[in-house]
């Protein structure tokens, strides 16, 4: 109970605000949707939304006491490893064998019972984790001035690895939120510049070449010509496409411009109703803005921002390498995710399927992420008692 001393409220508060934000948009974007297409009460996702956010909290407190060193042992490395490719390999195998298990183009999801598991959600936490691990057994090394790049080629393998399989399910957004956190936690593990910006290559093109041969075994031409292409497309000229590819584009932005300042109130949204499809996922920052107007998106923005800004400063503040390369590749991880979204909801990036942290309903993301800030907190107790220690030495 001491280590509550140390709790970081500026993590926990933000957190709890922007999940409790989330139920109750859940709720107003998907009660008309899962009684009318699904026949189900109108508070289905929200119930299970709730759910998840309250295994969140466990998973919270459970991480906030874990001893991290434990996470670096090599058999929990394996261990993760082996759960995330096994899972990976199974959707790129089962994509094949049976093409009608893609949702929105993408098989990305493991059926168990009534839920679907996520791998690539989990990859995002197992690839930061793997890369501090092995960046901080290194360090001494590639600060050297005869450091070999060969030291670096294992993990970087294993990422690229992992990135590619994603890539290939088609999940264009999840496959360059990896990629982000790989080089951002590259170059903050000490690497020099022309180190940093050659591994970046050589990851790109690894990534590129893995694809370029996974494509061939797994991938129909005709889904690697136009599925993306159509995706691009849309996102440049969504009013052109409003029929098809652009359609979710098309009436978010509609949304937004109905919302004004200050929206046109809680649950009053008219795009929800049929408009816009599955309006409580990766668009409902287009019912937000619709119903809270400018000003409440913004302040949910705000929020998650203040959120990943905390992050990195836990991060630039810990002297223990391996913390700072963990609070940097969960930042990075949260800001990506979160500028995808954005940009894809106003129309200026294509839509990739990217959720909104902590508001979009989806189990697999918000276990994820409950686990990221159970660590915050857990590296931001730990920091604080170190410097509590050092001033009363």
């Amino acid at each position: 109970m001491k280590k509550l001393h140390y709790l970081d409220y500026y993590i926990l508060v933000p957190f709890l605000l922007l999940a409790a934000t989330g139920v109750v948009m859940v709720y107003s974007a998907s009660a008309y949707y899962v009684r009318v297409h699904l026949g189900l009460a109108e508070n289905a996702y929200m119930i299970r939304q709730l759910l998840f956010v309250l295994i969140g909290l466990v998973l919270i407190a459970f991480f906030f006491y874990f001893k991290l060193s434990m996470l670096r042992s090599k058999g929990m490395q394996l261990l993760m490893w082996v759960a995330i490719f096994a899972g990976l390999l199974f959707l790129a195998v089962w994509g094949k064998l049976d093409p009608s298990a893609a949702i929105n183009g993408a098989s990305a999801w493991i059926p168990i019972g009534p839920l679907h598991i996520q791998p690539t959600e989990f990859a995002k936490l197992v690839v930061i984790i793997y890369l501090a691990y092995m960046f901080t057994q290194r360090q001494d090394q590639m600060r050297r001035p005869d450091f070999r790049v060969r030291e670096l080629w294992p993990p970087l393998i294993f990422v690229g690895v992992c990135i590619a399989l994603v890539f290939n399910q088609p999940d264009t957004g999840g496959a360059v939120i990896l990629t982000g956190i790989t080089v951002i936690m590259l170059f903050a593990s000490g690497i020099s510049l022309k180190y940093g910006v050659g591994f970046s290559m050589a990851l790109a093109g690894l990534v590129g070449g893995l694809y370029y041969g996974l494509s061939k075994v797994t991938l129909s031409k005709t889904l690697l010509e136009s599925y993306k292409v159509r995706r691009l497309v849309a996102a440049l000229h969504p009013f052109q496409m409003a029929k098809t590819d652009g359609l979710q584009v098309v009436n978010s932005l509609l949304a937004i411009d109905h919302g004004g300042l200050f929206g046109v109130g809680l649950g009053m949204s008219s795009q929800k109703l049929g408009y816009l499809p599955e309006p409580y996922t990766d668009f409902i920052l287009a019912i937000i803005t619709e119903e809270l107007g400018l000003v409440g998106a913004t302040l949910i923005l705000a929020g998650i921002f203040f959120l990943i800004m905390r992050f990195y400063l836990v991060g630039v503040r810990a002297k223990n390498n391996y913390h700072a390369l963990i609070a940097y590749g969960l930042a990075t991880m949260m800001l990506i995710q979160t500028v995808f979204n954005v940009g894809a909801v106003c129309g200026v990036l294509p839509v990739t399927g990217v959720t909104l942290p902590f508001i979009s309903y989806g189990g697999s993301s918000m276990l994820v992420l409950s686990i990221s800030v159970g660590i915050m907190l857990n590296i931001s107790a730990s920091e604080k008692k170190r410097l509590e220690g050092g001033r009363h030495a």
